[in-house]
């Protein structure tokens, strides 16, 4: 909505500011953000490796990629829902430093391709370090944001994304986004953090807990009805209680497990025309 606009891009700034925190202070070996929460990275490799294979990431998986891409962010594995084939076109909403999209290039090998957006101009720059030490040939990164996505009409096969869609001030505008993207037939795969129950507002104007994933979360309910209207269908949102054992570290002391949880989100885009509402 237009009035919205300020207020929307102050809160993408804030969100922008935050990360930009988080790449510079992973290059200087410094850390960030709320406790280890989404947003926050360390200087030790190995605490960064397990958060990662606490959020469900093999050992395997994590030494497929470039060091310096596992940063600890996200709140689940959307590579494990993603079904990935070789040949596939693989867009990234949030790609950060490409942790996941170098996941995902793997999968689709060469005959694929992986396209990860972020909007912070530090973290492209590290995704884009970080694909040529790790010479993938396959992946590239573009700035944008994931409400104004710089890829073309039915261009994926399949969208992921890892707890990054709860930062979006405007999620209706992600999603169908994510529709136009995807190709018909395509498929959502996402991890994020979703609300099981309405956040009281000192969480939602909590700058810190939204930039750590947790202030900004919608109630399942309110999510399905938006990628309906965005034109998806077969939605499934699979709230994790097992999650709460990590997100309860993300900001000791807000009782923030009363409130959110991380879920898998999946979906897919119909092959005949729907009509968006």
């Amino acid at each position: 909505m237009p009035n919205n606009a300020p207020s929307h891009d102050a809160h993408r700034q804030n969100v922008r500011e935050a990360y930009a925190q988080v790449a510079k202070a992973n290059n200087n070996g410094a850390g960030c953000g709320i406790g280890t929460s989404c947003c926050g990275t360390s200087s030790e490799g190995a605490i960064n490796t397990l958060i990662s294979t606490r959020l469900g990431y093999s050992q395997v998986e994590l030494d497929l990629v470039p060091s310096g891409a596992d940063m600890g962010l996200g709140c689940g594995n959307p590579k494990a829902i993603a079904a990935l084939k070789a040949g596939e076109i693989v867009v990234d909403l949030g790609a950060g430093g490409g942790f996941d999209c170098f996941l995902a290039a793997h999968e689709v090998g060469h005959t694929g391709h992986v396209i990860g957006v972020d909007m912070t101009p530090d973290m492209v720059s590290k995704a884009r370090a970080n694909a040529e030490k790790g010479r993938f040939k396959n992946v590239d990164f573009r700035l944008g944001e994931i409400e104004h996505l710089p890829i073309a009409d039915a261009t994926a096969n399949v969208i992921i994304s890892n707890c990054v869609i709860n930062l979006s001030p405007n999620k209706p505008q992600v999603f169908r986004e994510a529709f136009r993207v995807l190709k018909p037939g395509g498929r959502l795969a996402i991890s994020d953090v979703v609300a099981t129950v309405e956040l009281p507002e000192e969480m939602r104007n909590d700058a810190g807990l939204i930039a750590g994933c947790m202030g900004n979360a919608s109630l399942v309910e309110h999510l399905e009805k938006m990628m309906s209207a965005a034109g998806f269908e077969k939605i499934l949102i699979q709230p994790k209680d097992e999650s709460k054992e990590f997100i309860k570290d993300w900001a000791p002391g807000h009782n923030v497990t009363d409130y959110v949880v991380s879920a898998t989100i999946e979906a897919i885009k119909p092959l005949a025309p729907t009509t968006i509402q």
